[in-house]
C-alpha cells in the first residue's frame, strides 16, 4: 500500500485536467482549485447510478463510475467497489475541478510477466502490481513454467524446484551457451529461484486489494525441458524435451500440479501454454504412435489437441476455463478454450469465428521484449523493434467481423525476459509501453488523442516513485531514412528479379528497392524485405547517365536469425545484357548484434542499367533500398 500512495502522489504533482491515463471516456473541467483529499460522498450500488449504467455490458457496468471535484472535495459514484476503485486512480491523476464518466471498452486488460527466463521475486512482483493498477490493469498473467526455470512450488512434486528451478548460468543466455544444465538447489552453481505459496499467497492477496486478477501459466506440453530433468518419465525418449502424451504418466503428473494451482489461484482462467511444441519426436515415440492409433488421430498436431482437450475436461471439472497461446487452434480447438492470439491477429479472428473467446497479443503492437527506441542507443532486446506510438496504434477491432467485440475479451501486453537479466531492466522494458496498451484496453478510439504529453505525465511520476522507466525526454524516435525518405535517381524504376523475396517479408513486393521509403528499426514494419536466398535485382534507370554511388544498407538481428550478407556486388551496363562487375563489397562486421551497416560503393561511371547481389551468410537477410546516385 505504501507503493501505491508514493505512486499516487507522485502522479498528483503530474496531473493536469487532461493528463489522465488512461484517458476516461467524458471529462468536463469547471472552475475552482481541487480538493482532492476531502470526500465528500460515496455511492456504490445506488439506483440512480445504476439506472445511468443499465444498458451498458454487464463488465462495463461493473467497472463503470462517475467522479465530480469541486474546491469543497470530492464524490465518487459507482456500481461495484471495483468501480470505486478506479474512480480513485482517476482521482490522483486530476489537478482542475470537473466531472468524470467513464467505462472500460473492453473487460480484459492484461500483462504478462515472464519470470522463467529471469526469476523474479515476491517484491518486484508486488511492486508492478502498483503502478498496472494505477493504469486500470485489471489481469496479470504470470508465465510461471519454462524450460529457463520452474517457478512455483508444487508439494506433490518437490523435485520441480529443488531441481528444475536452479540451472547453470547467471543470466538465460549463459545458460544456454554451457548447455542448458539444471543444478540442485543450495548449490555453489545453483542460479534462479522460485515462489513459494506462501508468496504467491501474499501476491494474491494484494492483487485482489487492486481488483487485478492473477492468472497462472503452466506450460504444456513444449517448453518443459525442466519438467522432464526432474521426471524423465514423463518424456518420450532421451533427447526430447516435450511431454510426451502418449503416457499416462504425463498426465497424472500435469493434473497433480493443477491440482494444486487450482487451490491456489482464484482465477477463473487456467493458462495452459500450447506454443512451440516441437512434435517430431512423437511422430517416432511408440506411445505416442499408440495413443494416435486408439484415439483414432491422423496426425500430430491432433496428438497436441488430444492432450489439451483432455487438460480442458480436467479444468472444467474443477470450474475453471482453459487459456492458452493459439496453437491451440491446430488439430482443432478445445470445446470451451478460450485463444490468446500472439503470431499476428488471426488466431484471435479464427477463434471468434469459432464463436470462442478471444484475446488479442498480437507481437507487432504487443511484445514488449523488442527495442523501444534507437536499437544503436539501447540494451538488447529480442525480436525487433516496438515503439511507445506503435503500441498505442493498435485498434483490436480492425478487420473483424461484425459483432466480434461479443467474444473478443480484450487486450494484453507481454514481456518475455530472455535479454533482460535484472529488474531495472525489466521495469525499463516495461515502462511507458504497457500504459499505452492499457490506453488501447480502457479507451474508446476518439478519446486516445494527446496521448504522448499525458503519457509523458505520467511516465516522469513513475520514476519520480521509484521506477526504472525509459525516459521519454532522452528519446531518439525513428530511423531518419523511415521518418524523411530516401532521394536518389532509382526512385520510381522498375525492378527485375532473379530471386524472389522470402513470402513471409514481401515489403512492397517490386517496388520495395526503388519507393524511396527506407526501413525502420524493425524488419517487420513492412519497409524491409526479406531473403532466404541471394538477393539478384536489376533496376532500370530508363536512360543512360552518370552514377556515382550505388548501395543498400542491411540490418542484422541475430535473435531471430537476420544476419548481414557475406558479401554484396555491383554491376553495370548500358544494354540490360552486357554487365560489367564494378565492385565487391565483402562484410568487414565481426561482432554480431543489432545494427544497420550499409554495403556501398563510390562509381565514376556512365550506365541504365544496375545490378545488385547480395550473397547470404545465413539465415535471412533484410534490405530496405537500393540507392543509386
Amino acid at each position: 500500500m505504501k507503493r501505491l500512495l508514493t505512486l499516487l502522489a507522485a502522479l498528483a504533482l503530474c496531473a493536469s485536467a487532461y493528463s489522465q491515463v488512461p484517458a476516461p471516456l467524458e471529462l468536463t473541467p469547471s472552475e475552482g482549485t481541487p480538493n482532492l483529499t476531502r470526500e465528500i460522498s460515496r455511492k456504490i450500488g445506488g439506483k440512480a447510478f445504476a439506472k445511468k449504467t443499465a444498458n451498458l455490458p454487464a463488465f462495463a457496468r461493473e467497472q463503470a463510475y462517475q467522479l465530480i471535484v469541486t474546491p469543497k472535495g470530492y464524490k465518487i459514484e459507482a456500481n461495484t467497489q471495483q468501480g470505486y476503485f478506479y474512480a480513485l486512480q482517476t482521482l490522483k491523476q486530476m489537478q482542475t475541478c470537473g466531472t468524470v464518466y467513464d467505462y472500460p471498452r473492453f473487460q480484459y486488460r492484461g500483462f504478462m510477466m515472464d519470470i522463467s527466463r529471469h526469476f523474479r521475486d515476491k517484491d518486484f512482483i508486488l511492486k508492478q502490481l502498483e503502478a498496472l493498477a494505477s493504469l486500470k490493469i485489471n489481469q496479470f498473467h504470470m508465465h510461471l513454467t519454462d524450460d529457463a526455470g520452474w517457478r512455483i512450488q508444487i508439494d506433490k512434486y518437490p523435485l520441480l524446484t529443488r531441481q528444475a528451478a536452479w540451472r547453470v548460468g547467471e543470466t538465460w543466455q549463459d545458460w544456454c551457451d554451457k548447455g542448458r544444465q539444471y543444478s540442485q538447489e543450495g548449490a555453489p552453481e545453483a542460479r534462479g529461484g522460485y515462489l513459494t505459496k506462501a508468496d504467491i499467497r501474499e501476491i494474491l492477496d494484494r492483487a485482489a486489494q487492486l481488483h487485478i486478477n492473477v492468472i497462472p501459466e503452466i506450460e504444456m506440453p513444449g517448453h518443459s525441458r525442466e519438467v522432464v530433468f526432474a521426471y524423465p518419465e514423463v518424456g518420450c525418449r532421451e533427447g526430447s524435451y516435450e511431454l510426451c502424451p502418449g503416457k499416462e504418466a504425463t498426465f497424472e503428473l500435469l493434473e497433480g500440479i493443477l491440482e494444486e494451482v487450482i487451490e491456489l489461484f482464484p482465477s477463473p482462467y487456467i493458462h495452459v501454454g500450447g506454443d512451440e511444441a516441437d512434435k517430431s519426436h512423437w511422430k517416432e515415440c511408440p506411445d505416442c504412435q499408440a495413443r494416435m492409433k486408439a484415439e483414432g488421430l491422423a496426425n500430430v498436431e491432433e496428438l497436441q489437441s488430444y492432450l489439451i482437450k483432455r487438460i480442458e475436461r480436467f479444468i472444467n471439472a474443477h470450474g475453471r476455463q482453459l487459456l492458452g497461446w493459439d496453437e491451440i487452434l491446430e488439430g482443432g480447438l478445445s470445446p470451451n478454450a478460450t485463444v490468446m492470439s500472439w503470431r499476428g491477429t488471426q488466431g484471435g479472428l479464427e477463434a471468434i469465428q469459432q464463436g470462442h473467446d478471444a484475446v488479442m497479443t498480437p507481437g507487432r503492437y504487443c511484445y514488449l521484449d523488442k527495442v523501444q527506441d534507437a536499437p544503436i542507443y539501447e540494451p538488447e532486446g529480442f525480436g525487433g523493434f516496438l515503439s511507445l506510438d506503435v503500441a498505442h496504434s493498435y485498434e483490436p477491432l480492425e478487420g473483424m467481423p461484425e459483432g466480434a467485440e461479443m467474444h473478443l475479451l480484450g487486450v494484453q501486453g507481454n514481456l518475455w525476459a530472455e535479454r533482460i537479466p535484472t529488474d531495472e531492466h525489466y521495469e525499463y522494458m516495461m515502462y511507458p509501453r504497457i500504459a499505452a496498451i492499457a490506453e488501447v484496453g480502457w479507451s474508446q478510439p476518439s478519446r486516445k488523442e494527446g496521448f504522448r504529453p499525458r503519457v509523458t505525465r505520467w511516465n516522469d511520476a513513475l520514476i519520480a516513485a521509484g521506477y526504472h522507466a525509459f525516459d521519454l525526454h532522452k528519446e531518439y524516435g525513428e530511423r531518419p531514412a523511415f521518418k524523411n525518405g530516401i532521394r536518389h535517381k532509382a526512385v520510381g524504376k522498375k525492378v527485375t528479379y532473379n530471386h524472389l523475396w522470402n513470402r513471409g517479408y514481401p515489403a512492397a513486393r517490386e517496388a520495395t528497392f526503388t519507393d524511396g521509403l527506407g526501413g525502420g528499426w524493425s524488419y517487420g514494419d513492412g519497409r524491409w524485405q526479406g531473403f532466404l536466398s541471394d538477393i539478384d535485382v536489376v533496376i532500370d534507370l530508363e536512360t543512360e547517365q552518370d552514377i556515382h554511388f550505388v548501395g543498400g544498407t542491411f540490418m542484422e538481428e541475430p535473435g531471430p536469425g537476420i544476419f548481414l550478407p557475406k558479401s554484396v556486388e555491383i554491376w553495370l551496363s548500358a544494354d540490360g545484357e552486357n554487365f560489367e562487375q564494378v565492385a565487391v563489397i565483402p562484410n568487414e562486421i565481426q561482432k554480431h548484434g543489432q545494427s544497420y551497416v550499409l554495403f556501398g560503393t563510390p562509381l565514376t561511371a556512365r550506365a541504365r542499367f544496375v545490378r545488385f547481389v547480395a550473397h547470404p551468410t545465413r539465415g535471412f537477410h533484410f534490405l530496405d533500398e537500393i540507392v543509386v546516385n
